[in-house]
């Protein structure tokens, strides 16, 4: 009888490897960011923890025993997600490890453009003092959430520290603790309109490809801020900068972008009111102890005893 195995492409401590061990004693566990650790065990891996571009010719062959793949990130875009579902293979994703780091860069990109912080920075590196016509507050604002997940969750209850007016938009349209207001993609223009922030968290499917475009701009306030953490696709890029350039919205923070990384040539690099972090909202010291101790262990535990995994489990009909 083949011994069972478990590949996991990322570099993990001892203590986690004897976590999972405890729960399959009777598998090898093959882990190590290195592919020379793992990639001759791919097509006959029950389970493969780590998505990367070079697992695809050889999970996917007819031979491959491939049965459930986790994820390392939240995002499964980039996924031959029709492929999986032909095969029957389950996909779990990272979904929800990210709602602390990336609701703090939210909120940092949203102070940070509010109490021109940015400015600041800039101006020290002169040595200039300035004051920078700095004026506003986020206190009592209204702030949009286009896709209350995990992730606009945590963003609607700190923004409820700041006495903020929380909308939200979602597919169900379903209500939520700390959302006063929830709608879905439909009224997307009752919503941008009546935003100071709007926050981009929607994951990307062909429903969210390029859903903000020049339209959607135009509908927000001219005093309106974007944050987009979500992907870079899901904005029309060119349109963006058009909106920035032209005043039609105050400024944006962006994580993500049409094409990563950002072209030096890009006029994002140059617009003053903009500030770039280099897709990195999600990263945390502590992110590989929350996808194996909050998704993998007890999905893992699922599965070894004749259940689906059932965190994060990707709908391929959705998409995510």
């Amino acid at each position: 009888m083949n011994t069972r195995k478990l590949v996991v492409t990322q570099t993990i401590h001892q203590d986690q490897l004897d976590q999972i061990q405890e729960i399959i004693p009777d598998w090898k566990i093959i882990a190590g960011k290195d592919k020379a650790v793992w990639e001759e065990h791919l097509q006959s891996a029950e389970v493969i923890a780590g998505w990367k571009k070079e697992i695809k010719e050889k999970c996917l062959q007819t031979d491959s025993q491939l049965k459930w793949l986790q994820t390392w990130s939240a995002g499964v875009d980039s996924l031959p997600l029709d492929s999986f579902e032909a095969r029957n293979i389950a996909v779990t994703s990272a979904n929800g490890v990210h709602s602390y780091p990336i609701s703090e860069t939210i909120f940092a990109l949203m102070l940070g453009l509010t109490r021109k912080i940015h400015t600041y920075v800039r101006n020290q590196q002169a040595k200039v003092w300035h004051h920078g016509n700095m004026n506003l507050e986020l206190h009592e604002k209204t702030i949009a959430i286009i896709g209350v997940g995990a992730i606009g969750k945590e963003v609607a209850r700190l923004a409820k520290a700041f006495r903020m007016k929380v909308i939200g938009v979602r597919h169900s349209g379903k209500p939520e603790e700390f959302v006063d207001e929830m709608y879905t993609t439909e009224d997307l223009t009752i919503v941008l309109s009546s935003s100071d922030y709007v926050i981009i968290t929607l994951p990307l499917t062909k429903e969210t490809n390029r859903l903000f475009g020049a339209d959607q701009f135009n509908e927000m306030k001219p005093s309106a801020f974007l944050i987009n953490i979500g992907r870079g696709e899901i904005v029309v890029e060119e349109d963006l900068i058009n909106a920035l350039q032209t005043g039609k919205i105050a400024g944006a923070g962006l994580d993500v972008f049409e094409k990563e990384p950002l072209d030096e040539k890009s006029p994002l690099w140059e617009i003053d009111n903009v500030i770039i972090t280099p897709h990195t909202s999600g990263s945390t010291e502590h992110y590989n102890k929350r996808v194996i101790e909050d998704i993998l262990i007890p999905n893992l535990k699922n599965y070894v005893s004749g259940t689906n995994p059932s965190i994060n489990l990707v709908d391929f009909s959705k998409g995510y």
